[in-house]
């Protein structure tokens, strides 16, 4: 016995999906997308292949706890010496890509320029990165900012990445176990021992907040690391709270090519 076909569309259906085709091609001719780091034309919602060929993106091997990438294969578990000599408070590092000119373009598009389309953009290739942090994790944790801050930008851009991160990995998003209680200075242009300072003391888990921490296994999420400092700082309160352990997982990372990788 045949299988009964399926009723063909009817003439509204194919009038409304003739209407949404007729609007995205209007708008794609009135506000043409435009690659948010060159600002040519790109027929989708990414980056232009040009700038795309540019993005260094970090794949192994790099070092099993600071992600920093190995410039040859030195065998399991090898530290870098930076992980060695200044191991941090949290457990491991990953990030998509190396901080260099399309990716420091990507990230002042997204956080300074009301290119809010770019958050599932970064946080897919998020989730690439971080595949091994997710196993056991019990939460994403947002690095917060000072109200202040929030109040003059209009939106936290590391929530934003973690709201991403968690629709394509279901682990849900704690955005009140951890505060920021210290209204710090912008991080740019200090040396790595001035943004440790700068960051001292500016992260706060509240009694209210520590049973969304102890005992379960975080996973910080930022836009940028450089020196790590906010990362171990957020990581040293959560530990101080209770948590188990804490992972971070960032869109980039700053790789000083002047030093030796191991």
């Amino acid at each position: 016995m045949e299988a009964a076909a399926s009723p063909a569309p009817s003439r509204l259906s194919r009038l409304a999906q003739g209407l949404r085709a007729t609007l995205r091609l209007g708008l794609d001719t009135a506000l043409p997308r435009l690659c948010p780091a060159c600002r040519d034309l790109v027929t989708d919602q990414g980056v232009c292949p040009a700038c795309w060929s540019k993005l260094a993106f970090i794949a192994a091997p790099y070092c099993p706890r600071l992600g920093i990438p190995f410039a040859y294969d030195p065998g399991p578990g090898i530290l870098s010496m930076q992980a060695i000599a200044d191991p941090p408070a949290y457990q491991r590092a990953r990030a998509a890509v190396r901080y260099d000119d399309v990716a420091a373009k990507l990230v002042h598009a997204f956080k300074y320029g009301d290119r809010l389309d770019l958050g599932p953009l970064l946080g897919r290739w998020m989730v690439r990165a971080g595949k091994e942090l997710f196993e056991g994790a019990d939460a994403l944790v947002p690095v917060p900012l000072h109200w202040r801050r929030l109040w003059a930008r209009r939106f936290n851009q590391s929530a934003t990445l973690a709201q991403a991160i968690s629709r394509a990995t279901a682990i849900p998003v704690t955005h009140t176990a951890l505060r920021r209680v210290k209204a710090t200075v912008q991080q740019v242009g200090l040396s790595r021992a001035e943004r440790a300072t700068n960051v001292q003391g500016a992260f706060r888990v509240d009694p209210a907040g520590k049973t969304e921490v102890a005992g379960r296994r975080l996973i910080v999420i930022d836009d940028v690391l450089t020196s790590g400092a906010t990362s171990d700082a957020c990581a040293r309160a959560l530990l101080r709270a209770g948590a188990a352990q804490v992972d971070v997982l960032v869109f980039a990372r700053v790789v000083d090519a002047a030093k030796a990788p191991i």
